[in-house]
């Protein structure tokens, strides 16, 4: 009988060991994320209250900008690639320094305090990463299982800013390697996940959910209009892909200079917003999201209008991401184009902003979740189509010029045959 229970220990004694292990890891790692992530949701809260209260701060975006590019020089860190940095070092083994978590929160916040167009996840991608690496370090944790740790911080960070745990775990999973999910991070992602998101519930985070009034029947028309909708938005994300990159490489070309470029690129988002006179596009813009859900665009060309000053925020080198405004642009594009065939504005507007999202960061599993965890799962069937469509025909462009397409979209096969 000993001997027997000794033979099933030996078997079952791995799984138990690697169940306390992530247990542990994720917890800790969920408590920093969440702290961190509490944090960096009510200052971003605090300045873009005060840019609201007083649009002056809008004309010291310049400033700002000569500020950020100091900081990242005297730390060492001006070749910092972003979001990017975090998702090679998955696959590099090249970890991101501390110094990062505080770069990327005082840039990110310099930037919405002057009303630059940028997102938060971007920056929360990085802070988690750069924590959670800090937290590996420390407890001596091999390459393989450090890999593990930096996805738990970022979907540590994601849900701690958006309340969606499931799409934070999922999203951290999918986004390193097109085609293959490491199922291994499961657990610890979403128990990061989780952890997290109630720490920042109890330090008085509200996460983003909504409600929408008008889901069609599951019938065959409305299927053909969300499928229109779909492909719109890999057309449209292929767009996005190509204008904030390009926008990015023209600014490093023609103004070598960083200093140079970040007043260049501030003045430029000043001049378009002074004339554009809504100021509906600095800033993260949640408002105008929301509004779009409603089915309330105050112009069809928003989504255009917001994607040029995102290009010229980003490039010119100021802080933050690029998730929120894709939202911004996928709800604003679908709130104008839905109703052209014959669907609610604001339905339309919800299924182009999750799909429009799977197109530019090409995560079909962590885009469909995200429907369901700002949604409900009523329109669970379109969201799903949409995204599918949307995945498939954006081609090989993302929003992250480090991720890697492992397995084609277009077949069966791997593209590196060495990454499996």
């Amino acid at each position: 009988m000993t001997e027997k229970l000794g033979k099933y220990w030996g078997r079952a004694r791995p799984t138990v060991q690697a169940l306390a292990h992530w247990s542990i890891l994720a917890v800790l790692t969920g408590l920093v994320c969440g702290v961190a992530g509490a944090a960096f949701y009510h200052a971003i809260g605090l300045v873009t209250a005060w840019r609201v209260a007083h649009p002056w701060l809008l004309l010291g975006m310049p400033a700002a900008g000569l500020l950020i590019v100091g900081l990242y020089q005297a730390c060492g860190m001006e070749n910092d690639s972003g979001t990017n940095q975090i998702i090679a070092s998955v696959r590099s083994g090249q970890r991101p320094p501390l110094r990062l978590a505080p770069l990327i929160f005082v840039g990110s916040v310099l930037t919405h305090l002057t009303g630059g167009s940028a997102g938060r996840e971007g920056a929360a991608l990085q802070i988690g990463g750069s924590l959670a690496c800090q937290v590996g370090h420390r407890l001596h944790l091999g390459e393989r299982e450090m890999n593990v740790e930096v996805m738990c911080g970022m979907s540590g960070l994601f849900a701690a800013l958006f309340s969606t745990p499931l799409t934070a775990s999922v999203f951290a999973m999918e986004v390193i390697s097109v085609g293959i999910v490491q199922y291994s991070a499961f657990f610890p992602c979403l128990l990061t996940a989780l952890v997290s998101m109630g720490v920042t519930v109890l330090l008085g985070v509200e996460g983003e959910h909504y409600t929408l009034t008008a889901i069609p029947q599951l019938e065959v028309i409305p299927l053909l209009q969300i499928g229109v909708l779909g492909v719109l938005c890999a057309l449209l994300a292929m767009a996005f892909c190509v204008v904030v990159h390009q926008t990015g490489h023209w600014y490093a070309r023609y103004l070598p200079n960083p200093y140079l470029r970040a007043v260049v690129g501030g003045v430029l988002v000043v001049a378009i917003s002074l004339l554009e006179g809504s100021r509906d596009y600095n800033g993260a813009g949640g408002d105008i999201i929301a509004l779009a859900l409603e089915g309330t665009v105050h112009v069809p060309w928003a989504f255009a209008l917001k994607l040029l000053l995102t290009a010229l925020t980003l490039g010119a080198g100021y802080r933050g991401g690029e998730i929120v405004p894709t939202f911004f642009v996928g709800a604003t594009f679908g709130c104008a184009v839905a109703p052209l065939l014959g669907v609610d504005p604001g339905f339309g507007a919800a299924v182009c902003m999750i799909a429009l999202f799977c197109g530019v960061v090409n995560c079909p599993l962590a885009s469909i979740f995200l429907g369901v965890e700002l949604f409900g799962s009523e329109g669970l069937l379109f969201f799903a189509l949409a995204c599918a469509l949307s995945y498939l025909l954006s081609g090989k462009f993302s929003l992250y010029s480090s991720q890697k397409i492992v397995y084609s979209k277009l077949e069966p096969r791997f593209i590196d045959e060495h990454a499996h």
